[in-house]
């Protein structure tokens, strides 16, 4: 399946983006994001830049560029929230735009030692605990 970027919340950075996540940055070729959704603290996302399906997709060195932003916003996440361990997901069945999901992941917290949940709708936070969340990460970036 391979999506429109007209159709793709990335490329129009729309209000349903907007619903499920809050921008942190600019990185090198992707933007990171924190999850609204924080059943797993400190959760975020990279998307790449441009409207892409899949990694494989991606020259050599545009890969490359790709996983060092994901690599330099899981170092933040690990600094600022110190998980046991963060799990990566690049589901794209239904949305096709090359996209990373980083869960961290703390003995005795949700789902550890199996698969993250994708939206568990369960823990929400306010906007002072958001801002202060983006502010950590910004500052480790």
């Amino acid at each position: 399946m391979y999506s429109d970027p007209k159709d793709c919340l990335y490329c129009t950075n729309n209000e349903t983006l907007h619903n499920l996540m809050i921008e942190i940055a600019h990185l090198g070729v992707s933007r990171a994001f924190l999850f609204k959704e924080q059943t797993y603290h400190g959760r975020c996302l990279v998307a790449y830049d441009g409207h892409v399906n899949d990694l494989n997709e991606l020259t050599d060195e545009q890969r490359n560029a790709f996983m060092a932003d994901v690599v330099r916003m899981t170092r933040a996440m690990q600094k600022v929230f110190n998980p046991e361990k963060i799990n990566y997901g690049a589901y794209s069945d239904k949305l096709c735009h090359l996209h990373f999901h980083l869960a961290p992941k703390y003995v005795g917290g949700p789902d550890y030692g199996g698969v993250f949940q994708m939206n568990p709708g369960k823990v929400y936070l306010s906007d002072e605990e958001y801002a202060d969340m983006i502010e950590k990460l910004k500052a480790a970036l």
